[in-house]
C-alpha cells in the first residue's frame, strides 16, 4: 500500500504507523506535526502495531529495516525527526533504508538525526533547510548522496560517515559550521560553491578521499580554504591551498574515469602528462606552491655543498693573489659566494675546465632559488 497525501497536515503518529506497516510514503507539500521519532514505535504507552515491522533484536540494540520507498517533497517537519537512538543511548537503535529516501526541498524546524543509519539507495536532501542540529554521524550511504543547495542553519555532524557513491554538496550553506572528521568519500565528491557564512571552519580530522589521486578532494579543500581565510586562520588556509593545488595537479594527470580507460589510452594520457613535469618538479616538489619555503632552503643547501665538493678538488680554483691551501672550506666559501652571486673576485674557476660550467649552473640556480624563497615568504606573511 501507499500512504499518499498532498498539501495536508499529517500527524507523526499516523506516519510512524504507516512506516511500521511497510507502506510506501508519498507526501508532497505536507506539514508533519508532532515528533517523528522511531523510538516511539517501541514505547508500550504509544500502542503502535509493529507486527509487520522487520526488526533484528540484539541484547542491547535494535536494527530496524524499512523496505519501502520514502518520499517527502517540499514537506515541513515542525518537530524532531529521529531515525536513530535517543541522545542518552545513540547506539541502541540503527535504521536501514532499503529503497530511495527523498526529502527534497523539505524544511526541518527542529533536530534531525540519522545517526548510524544505512541508506542502500539514494539519500536525497536537495534544497532542504535544517533549522536545528542535523546529524548523520556514522551513517553509511551506499547510493547517491544529494545535499545540493541545502541550508544547515544549525551545526551539521557528518563525522565518520561513509559515502560509497557520489556525494554532492554543490552550493550548500553551512551557517554554524560542519564536522566531517573521519568522513570517508569512496566515490565522486563535489563541494563547489559550498560556503560558511558564520566564518566557522569545518572540522576535517582524518578525512579520507578514495579518489585523492584523481583530484576528488579539490573542491573540499577550496571550501575549507575560503572558510579559514574569512575566519583569519591564514596558516590553515595556506595548507588547504597547498592541498587544493596538489589535487588540481592530480586531476590534470589522471582525472575522473582514468581507471576505466584502455591501457593504450592510459599510455597516451601519461605521455600528454609530461607537460606537467615543470609544475610537478618546481611547483609542488621544490617550493610547495609557495607554502613550503623550507624546501627551498634545503635544496639550496644541497646545491651549495655538492658544488663545494667539486670546487675543493685539485686545480679547480685559482687564487688571484697566488698559491693557497686546498680545503673543503675554501670550496664551500667559493660555492656560497657563487650561489648568492656575490663574487668577491679573490677566487675564480680554472680556465678550460668543467668547473666554470658548474659555477655558471650554480649562479643561475642561486638567483632562481633566492627569488623563489622571497616569493614564498612574501606570500605567507602577506596573506589576508
Amino acid at each position: 500500500m501507499t500512504f499518499q497525501s498532498e498539501k495536508q497536515s499529517i500527524s507523526a503518529s499516523r506516519l510512524l504507523q504507516a512506516l511500521a506497516d511497510g507502506d510506501d510514503i508519498q507526501l508532497s507539500q505536507c506539514v508533519i506535526t508532532g515528533v517523528l521519532d522511531i523510538n516511539r514505535l517501541f514505547d508500550p504507552a504509544e500502542k503502535f502495531q509493529i507486527d509487520k515491522l522487520r526488526l533484528e533484536q540484539g541484547n542491547e540494540t535494535k536494527k530496524v529495516f524499512f523496505e519501502q520507498a520514502i518520499v517527502f517533497d517540499k514537506c515541513i517537519f515542525e518537530e524532531n525527526l529521529v531515525f536513530a537512538g535517543p541522545w542518552a543511548d545513540p547506539e541502541s537503535i540503527s535504521v536501514e533504508f532499503k529503497a530511495d529516501v527523498i526529502f527534497n526541498s523539505s524544511q526541518f524546524k527542529a533536530q534531525t538525526r540519522f545517526r548510524n543509519a544505512v541508506f542502500h539507495s539514494t539519500a536525497g536532501f536537495d534544497g532542504c533547510t535544517f533549522v536545528g542540529v542535523a546529524t548523520f554521524k556514522n551513517a553509511v550511504i551506499l547510493g547517491e548522496a544529494k545535499f545540493r543547495t541545502t541550508v544547515f542553519n544549525g551545526y551539521s555532524l557528518f563525522g565518520n560517515i561513509k559515502f560509497n557513491s557520489s556525494a554532492r554538496f554543490t552550493n550548500t550553506h553551512f551557517v554554524k559550521g560542519a564536522n566531517f572528521s573521519g568522513a570517508n568519500f569512496s566515490g565522486n565528491s563535489d563541494f563547489n560553491g559550498v560556503y560558511s557564512s558564520s566564518r566557522a571552519v569545518p572540522a576535517f580530522d582524518e578525512i579520507c578521499f578514495a579518489g585523492k589521486r584523481h583530484g576528488e578532494d579539490e573542491s573540499f579543500w577550496r571550501f575549507v580554504k575560503q572558510s579559514a581565510l574569512e575566519a583569519g586562520y591564514y596558516q590553515l588556509a595556506g595548507e588547504c591551498f597547498y592541498n587544493e593545488r596538489c589535487a588540481r595537479l592530480w586531476s590534470k594527470l589522471y582525472g575522473l574515469g582514468y581507471d576505466a580507460l584502455s591501457p593504450y589510452r592510459k599510455f597516451l594520457k601519461q605521455v600528454g602528462g609530461l607537460r606537467l613535469l615543470p609544475e610537478l618538479i618546481f611547483g609542488r616538489m621544490l617550493f610547495g606552491y609557495g607554502e613550503r619555503p623550507v624546501r627551498v632552503l634545503l635544496v639550496s643547501a644541497v646545491i651549495i655543498f655538492i658544488c663545494a665538493f667539486f670546487y675543493s678538488l685539485p686545480d679547480a680554483l685559482v687564487y688571484r693573489a697566488g698559491d693557497m691551501e686546498r680545503s673543503f672550506f675554501q670550496g664551500l666559501y667559493f660555492s656560497t659566494i657563487t650561489f648568492t652571486t656575490l663574487g668577491y673576485g679573490d677566487l675564480y674557476p680554472a680556465q678550460d675546465s668543467a668547473i666554470r660550467l658548474l659555477a655558471m649552473f650554480e649562479a643561475v640556480s642561486g638567483g632562481c632559488l633566492m627569488a623563489l624563497f622571497v616569493v614564498c615568504m612574501a606570500k605567507r606573511f602577506s596573506r589576508g
